[in-house]
């Protein structure tokens, strides 16, 4: 936090070199963030760039009161919900079919690289996907879903739900292509 509060204090008086340095602390973290909200890595930049914009403007704002990094997560998670919000538009789904062999969600997890479970959650509709991160990375409660996205606390637990139902056949797929590589045993 005191390495934070120095940049930070930089930035407010004015040294030009202090924004690089926050930002290149701050930005692979956050365009992790970024690229779970996001539909691809184009987008996901975007976000952190207009994320960055925000922050660099209301850093006079920040309190140091609380994680600094947690505070810019939580701009960049708006600035994502926003974008959403302009663009927003549903996907209709068909419904899901169940895949025979049931498997642990760990048990892929485990073994399936970051990037690619990071893709198949980008994968996801845009309104799943934006509940899913809000509740289940973010830690949103429903009722907060429901204000950030302007939907129903059942809407947004029904798209939860749906959502991890997509996931869970994704990963079933997922662990079926690594069985069949070779990739992967029990």
């Amino acid at each position: 936090m005191e390495d934070f509060r120095k940049i930070i204090d930089d930035c407010i008086s004015g040294d030009n070199r202090a924004p690089e340095k926050l930002y290149r602390k701050l930005a692979p973290k956050m365009f992790g963030v970024c690229l779970r909200y996001a539909k691809d890595k184009t987008e996901a930049e975007d976000n952190l760039h207009d994320g960055f914009v925000t922050v660099f403007s209301k850093l006079r704002d920040f309190r140091h009161e609380g994680s600094f990094e947690g505070w810019v997560r939580r701009i960049m998670v708006n600035v994502s919900l926003n974008r959403y919000r302009q663009k927003q538009h549903l996907v209709l789904i068909d419904e899901v079919r169940h895949l025979d062999a049931q498997i642990s969600e760990e048990e892929v997890l485990g073994n399936l690289p970051v990037e690619d479970l990071v893709k198949i959650i980008q994968e996801l509709p845009p309104r799943y996907r934006m509940v899913f991160n809000m509740y289940a990375i973010e830690g949103y409660t429903h009722a907060e879903i429901s204000r950030q996205l302007e939907i129903s606390e059942g809407a947004s637990r029904s798209d939860l739900s749906r959502a991890r139902e997509i996931l869970r056949t994704k990963l079933q797929h997922q662990y079926g292509e690594m069985r069949k590589n070779r990739n992967y045993s029990i």
